[in-house]
């Protein structure tokens, strides 16, 4: 990925101006220019109604949901423009008249990165140019986080706020979310044509820039009969070739590390992308629910459109971890004496969060005078859904293998030992099962500079070292010349040093510039990696200065947002910036992609 041509703090631009022209620019050099509604890149009108489709992505997925809303709108006769938010001033409001908008939520509720810039703007007065226009927006999220879909919601509100008409109402959408997307997608499309028809043109018709199209083929064929190629719809059944423990003696968590083998897959991946994971719920819990259900667990049920053993489909379609609302409801309904009964009024809200803490599906569901049926239950289950981790190896320094930073989850709650559901399966099962299921989720920007001579910053504590391992494999195996400055911390130095010898080993090396740790338990005062930062404001803001791109991966709720305070914090301190000034400062670092995060 092209990353955006810098454009310096000291040019004569106010930050809009900046932003467009950076977009304008990286479309120019990547091929994909800007091109207004109603015309394509050879200057002739173009076939099909105009239809703006902005995402807002963290990970990729809202990206490649835009991609594939855009393709679908081919077939009705639109001409679909798909543009990440972030370049929002690059589009000619007055000439459009249809805006979608597909958003996830990340951290606390934040905005996407990308999306960010787009917020802000929505904020101003010159966003009252978008009065004029019919929208929808798809909202992505986590049911598992308190402010579900928040970005989307905020998004959806404001449009509503400055005028523009829903065309069709907010869906939002959990990690099982392609089936919501499918049919907002199809009826949004539905009711674009009922309420401005079309022009005629044919399902043939070309679309002005051509960014809809998704950047890897979603089938391959040998010239026979095409074949699904492997993908998020079709995972590659992988062998791990290794599970090694990474902590050491002492350590209080169990972070392993995992290689994988993709030979075979024709999957192929880039530094600063995910691995998508297909786990399998744990056979213990299987057994607990099929107990807590009345059922030995050979009995047949349907799922889609494949019959299956119960202990088959529990273990490898369903999740039983999470309680749906849909769940919570009907057992409340059934047990009106029980302590989850007076918490599913909408006002107990935050209540129900801290009951469900450490609860499963069999723990709502011992709750019930009576075992549920089986036909009643799988309804009420949300869908097993992948889990996606950064991929800590570059494929250049390990042909035809991916290796993650994964730390595994257990601790005892209400009397049950829990766990992770992928990351226990990957430490205990994943080995025996013979195969694990694996896809790429290639990554929204988040990739080492594209020149080897820019320096790079990484902000990495804990498993957040996963992505900068690759880039560091990466700029080794490319004679990369830029420097490189990585922040990392854990717990014990002793005992919690993720890839220690190998770090070690790239200091001695040289690839290494610099090294600044942060191990919160080895002294009275914790210590983490923002305050590594600030002790070292001035170094840090020359490498700024410098042109240095700056990369944070961990924690969202607490380590990202502190590490963003303390990089504020730097650009007053060291580049005697106001607050105000700083703000924009960083905000321009976004803008010009030199600030990536990675973040969960």
């Amino acid at each position: 990925m092209t990353a955006d041509p810098h454009i310096p703090e000291t040019a004569p631009f106010d930050p809009l101006q900046r932003l467009w022209l950076n977009g304008y620019l990286a479309g120019l050099l990547a091929g994909k220019g800007y091109v207004p509604a109603g015309a394509t890149g050879n200057g002739k009108p173009a076939s099909g109604k105009p239809l703006a489709v902005l995402y807002g992505s963290q990970t990729g997925t809202a990206e490649r949901l835009a991609k594939q809303f855009a393709k679908d709108s081919k077939g009705r006769g639109r001409q679909a423009r798909v543009v990440e938010a972030a370049a929002h001033a690059t589009i000619d409001w007055s000439r459009e008249a249809d805006l979608v908008v597909i958003t996830s939520t990340y951290g606390d509720g934040d905005m996407p990165d990308n999306a960010q810039a787009f917020w802000d703007w929505l904020q101003t007065d010159a966003a009252a140019s978008l009065a004029h226009l019919r929208f929808s927006v798809l909202a992505l999220g986590d049911t598992n986080y308190e402010h579900f879909c928040a970005a989307g919601k905020k998004i959806d509100a404001r449009l509503e706020t400055l005028g523009a008409r829903r065309v069709h109402p907010l869906v939002e959408c959990d990690l099982d979310y392609e089936s919501k997307a499918k049919a907002w997608m199809d009826r949004l499309l539905q009711r674009l044509e009922e309420g401005a028809g079309t022009n005629g043109s044919s399902p043939g018709a070309s679309h002005g820039n051509g960014t809809h199209t998704e950047t890897r083929p979603e089938r391959e064929s040998n010239g026979a009969t095409p074949t699904l190629a492997f993908g998020k719809a079709n995972p590659f059944p992988a062998r791990l070739l290794k599970n090694v423990l990474l902590n050491k003696a002492g350590s209080d968590k169990e972070v392993r590390h995992y290689e994988i083998s993709l030979a075979g897959s024709g999957l192929a991946y880039e530094a600063g992308d995910a691995l998508g994971v297909l786990p399998e719920n744990c056979p213990d819990l299987v057994n607990e629910l099929l107990a807590a259900l009345g059922c030995d667990g050979e009995e047949k049920v349907s799922v889609g459109e494949s019959a299956k053993r119960l202990r088959e489909a529990l273990a490898k379609d369903y999740d039983v971890c999470k309680p749906s609302p849909e769940l919570l409801a009907a057992v409340a309904q059934a047990s009106p004496d029980s302590a989850l009964a007076p918490l599913v009024a909408p006002e107990r809200r935050e209540d129900l969060k801290k009951w469900l803490w450490g609860r499963d599906v069999t723990d709502v569901l011992r709750l019930a005078p009576s075992p549920f049926p089986i036909a009643r239950l799988l309804p009420m289950l949300r869908r097993l859904a992948p889990r996606l981790y950064s991929i800590s190896s570059s494929p250049k320094a390990h042909p035809g293998e991916v290796h993650l930073t994964v730390g595994a989850v257990r601790y005892q709650s209400h009397g049950r030992l829990r766990k992770g559901v992928a990351s226990t399966f990957l430490a205990d099962r994943a080995g025996e099962s013979g195969a694990v299921k694996v896809f790429v989720q290639p990554s929204h920007g988040f990739k080492p500079p594209a020149s080897g001579d820019t320096p790079m910053i990484m902000v990495g504590p804990g498993t957040g070292i996963a992505p900068f391992r690759a880039f560091l494999e990466e700029r080794l195996a490319n004679g990369a010349k830029g420097r490189n400055w990585l922040f990392f911390g854990d717990q014990k130095r002793s005992a919690d040093f993720l890839y220690e010898e190998q770090i070690a080993a790239w200091q001695r090396s040289g690839l290494l510039t610099r090294l600044d740790l942060a191990f919160s338990r080895d002294q009275a005062e914790k210590v983490y990696v923002q305050h590594r930062m600030l002790e070292n404001a001035a170094e840090l803001w020359s490498w700024l200065q410098a042109g240095a791109h700056f990369y944070v991966c961990g924690d969202a709720s607490r380590m990202a947002k502190d590490v963003d305070a303390a990089l504020h914090k730097i650009a007053e301190t060291a580049g005697g910036l106001s607050s105000d000034a700083a703000a924009e400062f960083v905000k321009g670092m976004k803008a010009d992609k030199r600030y990536q995060r990675d973040v969960y």
